[in-house]
């Protein structure tokens, strides 16, 4: 048996430096980032799950508010960002087969549980909010995944490798909101058994299918984890990680990553409301589930797409042009909120693909950036701290507007990326930064 082989059969790679020509395996990292970036993708769509299933909800005889609905697609975010907050510190501990591996499985806890309870419109809410809850550890495996599939790869090839995973997975968001509408209008190969709920208007629809569609796919992602991941030798404890926190970088990166993150996932979880609360009213008023998935899919390709450029270029460059995307965009979509007529709605649209386009962007810079910035541990424990903060967006941006009027809000977001975007600016990207990444 060669070496090679040996180490690809091996639980752990405890010879393991991918800086290190003579000690890096090219095809097992490939092979990891596939099959993490596979898992991250459906670990992303059950995090949206609920904003694929909500605005369908009173159509099947539950009794819902406009607050409530809000409240129940921002509590995933909630969710994501406080597990994210756990899963950060897994990578050193667990190893990433059983990191990957269990969190695949634990999603089979909410797409069950959402399968069930769409059934029965009698379900009680405190259940509807427990179960959009769950969905959150799909959001948290990022923060997770993300450092591990660092860790496989030299940081020449970061901008690439962490891209091509973030970018993909990402797709997950954009998976579920596609896949929800098609979905429900038939009875899924071999669920016969589960029939259709009767619509307030007379009609049938198999609104459990939105998650019920995931099961195979989720245990496929299991059975390819636990056989074909191992664990590289970056191991520390709870404490050693904790560093992280006594640099300053960490926390500028935090809110630059809450720019282009938060501003993603934030505006991908709520868009299908607003674009209701805001056009809803109007004759010939436009289905937000037809255009809800085109904003993260624009974001997840174009986050994919730089990577590349983010290697060559570095990655502040991208950040600042993201992040000055971001205004204009941001702007421009404030002139048709609250608007007079149907017809302000391809405007209106069109804003929010570029700020979903320019996030994108941003995201593939930042994580160029995170690698080049911190040491290969401590630039893992960045990755995950600023994921999980960043993955409060969904919560900030539902609360946001169950409080605030969308015009103000998106002001408020638009002086928050400014400031962002000086900050990249001061300390990364200008000629003499601090730290030029």
């Amino acid at each position: 048996m060669t070496t090679s082989t040996t180490s690809e059969l091996a639980a752990d790679l405890s010879n393991w430096d991918p800086e290190n020509e003579a000690t890096w395996d090219k095809k097992i990292a490939w092979r990891t980032l596939w099959i993490t970036t596979y898992n991250m993708t459906l670990a992303f769509a059950v995090w949206y799950l609920v904003s694929a299933i909500a605005p369908r909800l009173n159509t099947i005889g539950f009794d819902l508010t406009q607050a409530q609905l809000y409240w129940l697609v921002a509590l995933p975010g909630l969710a994501g960002g406080l597990i994210r907050l756990v899963f950060m510190f897994l990578p050193p501990i667990l190893g990433t087969r059983t990191l990957v591996g269990g969190c695949a499985t634990l999603l089979l806890l909410p797409i069950l549980g959402w399968t069930f309870a769409v059934r029965d419109a009698s379900t009680p809410y405190s259940v509807l909010l427990i179960l959009a809850f769950a969905t959150g550890i799909g959001g948290g495996s990022f923060a997770g995944f993300m450092p591990s599939t660092s860790y496989f790869f030299p940081k020449r090839m970061a901008g690439t490798a962490l891209g091509l995973q973030a970018g993909i997975g990402n797709f997950g968001v954009s998976l579920i909101q596609f896949l929800a509408p098609w979905v429900v209008g038939f009875g899924l190969l071999g669920t016969a058994v589960l029939t259709p709920q009767q619509t307030v208007d007379g009609g049938q629809i198999w609104l459990h299918n939105a998650a019920l569609v995931l099961v195979p796919w989720v245990i496929l992602g299991i059975i390819l984890a636990a056989v074909f991941l191992r664990r590289v030798p970056v191991k520390a404890n709870f404490r050693d990680q904790l560093d992280i926190f006594r640099e300053k970088h960490t926390w500028i990166m935090t809110a630059i990553y809450l720019m282009t993150f938060g501003a993603f996932a934030g505006f991908a979880a709520q868009f299908g409301l607003i674009t209701i609360n805001q056009y809803g009213g109007f004759e010939n008023a436009p289905d937000p589930l037809k255009f809800a998935f085109l904003g993260p899919l624009l974001g997840s390709f174009t986050r994919a797409a730089f990577g590349p450029w983010c290697d060559k270029y570095g990655g502040a460059i991208w950040t600042l042009i993201a992040g000055i995307g971001m205004v204009i965009s941001t702007i421009f979509t404030i002139f048709f909120i609250n608007p007079t007529d149907v017809s302000q709605f391809p405007f209106f649209l069109g804003g929010m693909l570029a700020i979903f386009t320019f996030a994108g962007i941003g995201n593939a810079g930042t994580f160029k950036q995170m690698p080049t910035i911190f040491p290969k541990r401590q630039a893992g424990g960045v990755i995950g701290f600023t994921a999980s903060i960043a993955a409060f967006g969904p919560f900030l941006v539902g609360i946001g507007l169950s409080f605030v009027a969308p015009r103000p809000f998106f002001i408020g977001a638009t002086v928050f990326f400014a400031f962002c975007t000086w900050l990249t600016w001061h300390y990364y990207a200008r000629p003499g930064a601090e730290r030029p990444s």
